[in-house]
Parts: structure tokens; C-alpha cells; sequence
């Protein structure tokens, strides 16, 4: 995985047993619905826009109305941007949100204007709808109620989809992305803050909120097969180590 920024992301060695096989349960299902799909022709991309893969309309979501959960006030919706603007290998991204119902209400927003919601993280995807980068963006962007790095990290497991429509694989898919990545999302959140206090110069919080310079303040690469070599890794190197013989203190003097 490859960062934009300085600061190297979280190592899979600090995570606990538990976590790391979170994930990698949460790895399996990413799996398993992009196989399904793909034994029909279909991927991720095709599900969301009715069966499209080329030609989309740019900025248009799909699917119309965004998906939405009313239980857990998880909502996303993909699109595309004009070709110019896209990242390497991109064919379009997933933005992910949680409704404001879902903050607590102790937590005060940066900057309360916009739609109701919390932007968590972006999931860009290739032309076989495999996920290749996170990313997160300025406020501007998809027009949110702008929270703090620790807020919107607190409210990553509440994203979760749990019904049918419009693609019970998808919505599936996409719920276990985010907990199969959450370490990196949560990075990448902090990373954002980062950027965006150092970005600012002179300019208050929110008139650099609204720059329009702005856009894309953190990202990562990421790749399926790797994460998965990583987290057997990590599991394998924390079985030895539970497995090691405890050394032995040498005997007291008689």
C-alpha cells in the first residue's frame, strides 16, 4: 500500500488477535461478493449503475437517491468524474457516509451547514470494480457537516448496510471494506485534519474548509491480495509468539 503524505500508515503488528481476525473474516466476505458477481459478468460498478460499466454520466450518483439505511443512517452512492480528474486506473469512486442522526450529541461540528451528513471515507475502484484507494476530501466537496478526525472515527462501525436493495452483494461488500480497512481509515482521517491545518496558511478553519485549491487531503493505495498477505502474516507471527516457550529465570544462589 502506498500513502500521499509522510507519515507511514498503521502496522498491522499493533493490532490484537481479535481485530486482526476482524478483519480478515471482514476480508473473506470482500471476496466472496466480488466472486459472485463476477461468475455472472458483473462487478461492484455494473450493480450500481444498472448494469453500465462505460459511458456513465459524469457526477451523476448512482444509484439515483443514493443507497441509504434507514436503521443505521449509513448511506453511499458511486460516481464518476470526467476522465482529466480521475486517479490512476480509476473508473469511479464510492463516497460513504453517515447521517448526522448518528453523531453523538455531545460532539460539536466544525462547520454545521450542508446536508445532514458525515462524509467517512472515498473508495475508488478499477474497471472490474476491485477497490485500488482510499481517500478522504475538503468539506466542500460532497458538502457535509465537517467533525473532527476523533468524531468521525467513532462513527466507522456505525456504517453498515444491511438490506437487499439495491444489490444485497454490494451492500455487503461495501460494509466489510470499511471494517477490513478501518485502521487506515481512521489514519487517513487524522491524516486529513493534518493536511488541511498545514494547508491553510492565513486562511481561517472554514474559509479552508470551502477552497476550492483543496480537494483530495489524504489517500492511500490499496490492494486486496496484499492486505490479505499481511493480516496471515500478522496472524502467523502473533500464533509464534503465543507459542514460545517463556524463558527461564535462572535458579537463586543456595
Amino acid at each position: 500500500m502506498n500513502s500521499v503524505g509522510t507519515a507511514a500508515p498503521p502496522d498491522l503488528a499493533l493490532q490484537s488477535r481479535d481485530s486482526l481476525l476482524a478483519m480478515r473474516e471482514a476480508a473473506n466476505e470482500v471476496l466472496t461478493c466480488q466472486h459472485v458477481l463476477a461468475k455472472t459478468g458483473h462487478t461492484i460498478v455494473t450493480e450500481l449503475t444498472g448494469g453500465k460499466s462505460q459511458q456513465l454520466d459524469d457526477w451523476v450518483h448512482y444509484p439515483a437517491g443514493d443507497v441509504y439505511d434507514a436503521e443505521t443512517n449509513a448511506q453511499y452512492y458511486f460516481h464518476q468524474h470526467p476522465d482529466e480528474e480521475r486517479g490512476p486506473d480509476e473508473v469511479g469512486h464510492l463516497h460513504i457516509f453517515v447521517r448526522c442522526e448518528a453523531v453523538p450529541s455531545t460532539a460539536q461540528p466544525a462547520l454545521a451547514v450542508g446536508d445532514g451528513l458525515c462524509h467517512l471515507i472515498a473508495i475508488a475502484v478499477d474497471a472490474v470494480g476491485s477497490p485500488i484507494r482510499l481517500f478522504t476530501t475538503n468539506r466542500w466537496v460532497t458538502g457535509e457537516t465537517w467533525f473532527t478526525a476523533s468524531v468521525v472515527a467513532g462513527l466507522l462501525d456505525n456504517f453498515v448496510v444491511g438490506h437487499a436493495q439495491p444489490s444485497w452483494p454490494v451492500n455487503r461488500w461495501v460494509t466489510a471494506l470499511i471494517r477490513l480497512f478501518r485502521p487506515e481509515v481512521a489514519w487517513l482521517l487524522t491524516r486529513r485534519d493534518q493536511s488541511l491545518s498545514a494547508q491553510r496558511g492565513q486562511s481561517t478553519e472554514i474559509e479552508a474548509l470551502e477552497d476550492r485549491s483543496m480537494e483530495v487531503l489524504s489517500a492511500l493505495d490499496i490492494d486486496i491480495a496484499d492486505r490479505l498477505d499481511a493480516l496471515d502474516a500478522a496472524l502467523r507471527r502473533q500464533r509464534r509468539a503465543a507459542s514460545a516457550p517463556s524463558p527461564v529465570s535462572p535458579a537463586a544462589p543456595g
